[in-house]
């Protein structure tokens, strides 16, 4: 199990990077005005997302498993499984907006994405004090 749990651990991480790194991606293309730079921004969203997308799968695969395996209970593993599914929700509404840029559709100035994209640091933040404070 500990194999597992070093697994999870790793495809978190890797899951959170890509969600810190896309909405990033978002401020740069909302505040882009060369064609060059814009086509160069789609092409690393679209990839990003792909790219991180199973890795969302996994970590929550992953964390399902471990949840299961070791029976975890108690008011802090359900406030982290519904952060979970918030981040999951961001994660998917990160590819409508994906989509969104990759049709120039976006209607929103990087002030948003600024703060769009310090989402996952506060769930991060909760997550990580449930599970290791586990304050009830």
């Amino acid at each position: 199990m500990l194999w597992l749990k070093a697994f999870h651990i790793i495809m978190v991480v890797s899951w959170f990077a890509g969600l810190f790194y896309l909405p990033r991606l978002f401020v740069n293309h909302a505040m882009a005005r060369e064609p060059a730079e814009i086509t160069r921004l789609k092409l690393m969203e679209g990839k990003l997302y792909r790219f991180v997308t199973p890795i969302a799968w996994l970590a929550i695969a992953s964390g399902l498993v471990l949840w299961f395996a070791f029976g975890f209970s108690g008011g802090w593993l359900h406030a982290k499984v519904f952060l979970v599914l918030l981040l999951y929700g961001y994660h998917h509404y990160c590819g409508i907006l994906v989509k969104r840029f990759a049709a120039d559709e976006n209607v929103r100035n990087h002030v948003f994405y600024r703060f769009f994209n310090e989402i996952p640091v506060l769930i991060l933040t909760a997550v990580v004090i449930l599970v290791t404070v586990k304050p009830f």
